[in-house]
């Protein structure tokens, strides 16, 4: 039952990071296993690679808490393994409700992360105010078109998968800065594995050095760093609203036309749908929280 628990919370985490909106790590966080799947990360260390060298598995699985990591990752896996076809699909054929859906889930969970700063002060308000702009000022200078090499996928695994850890910030939502989110999704729904080995191998690099350095933030200067995570979060809002104007555009190496520059631009009309879609996702997070707190408190 102890497996089968930690698969579901991580079937939710991989759930939210194929949705460019949603954090992982924000899953975590409300599911109660946040704080140990830090630590275990952290253990994939020099000591794991000398008993993995002398084939010292038991001591291996210890060290690693492979009980608790295992059924975490395939949970992940699973998720992610079985969502990315829906999302290409849904993303080609339902732009604007997707989008719209993803703007209530952005809100949400920044409202979300706001409830986690201790203290509201200077040096906060500054990390909020630093942190919105710079996500703004991202989404709104980086062009969707970036590079498909090997060294830009095992980048984008790197920067990407350090957001599965931060409660607040979304894996695919980088995809999204970074213009990738689409490549690697097509890439997981096609089995390309060139270009998962080079996702996974950055992944691994990435969220092993970066779990050191997010441990050492949250100890020391936590309430900046979640208002800083917060800002970015809001900044992010730019990317995802679902009415553009292409601006620009060009081909890709299949000798599609793909947008290169986008405009935000009201809707022509008011639209119901979107609004509902945005607001269920708003409502998503939050129902997720308060069912989360509610198993709290019974334990309690």
């Amino acid at each position: 039952m102890k497996f089968l628990l930690l698969w579901l919370k991580g079937c939710a985490m991989g759930t939210a990071d194929v949705v460019p909106g949603v954090s992982g790590g924000t899953i975590a966080f409300v599911s109660g296993i946040y704080e140990e799947l830090i630590e275990s990360i952290k253990r994939v260390d020099m000591t794991a690679l000398r008993l993995l060298g002398r084939l010292r598995f038991k001591e291996l699985w210890r060290h690693l808490n492979g009980s608790f990591l295992l059924p975490v990752l395939l949970g992940i896996a699973t998720a992610i393994f079985s969502l990315a076809r829906l999302m290409t699909y849904l993303l080609v054929h339902h732009p604007i409700g997707v989008w719209s859906f993803f703007f209530g889930l952005i809100v949400a969970s920044a409202l979300l992360v706001a409830r986690e700063v201790g203290k509201w002060d200077w040096r906060s308000v500054v990390a909020l105010l630093t942190g919105a702009a710079v996500a703004w000022w991202i989404t709104a200078a980086t062009p969707v078109a970036t590079p498909e090499t090997w060294w830009f996928v095992m980048l984008s695994g790197a920067i990407a998968i350090c957001a599965m850890i931060l409660p607040g910030i979304s894996g695919a939502f980088i995809l999204l800065l970074l213009g990738k989110y689409q490549f690697i999704l097509q890439a997981v729904s096609e089995l390309n594995v060139p270009v998962l080995l080079c996702f996974l191998a950055g992944a691994v690099a990435g969220i092993v050095s970066f779990s050191h350095l997010l441990s050492w933030l949250l100890k020391h200067w936590h309430d900046v760093t979640v208002a800083t995570l917060m800002g970015f979060m809001i900044g992010s809002l730019n990317k995802v609203w679902p009415w553009k104007e292409v601006l620009e555009t060009y081909t890709d190496s299949h000798g599609k036309l793909q947008p290169l520059i986008e405009a935000n631009v009201l809707p022509d009309r008011f639209d119901w749908g979107a609004v509902l879609l945005c607001a269920a996702g708003f409502a998503l997070i939050y129902g997720i929280d308060i069912a989360a707190r509610a198993i709290a408190r019974k334990r309690r």
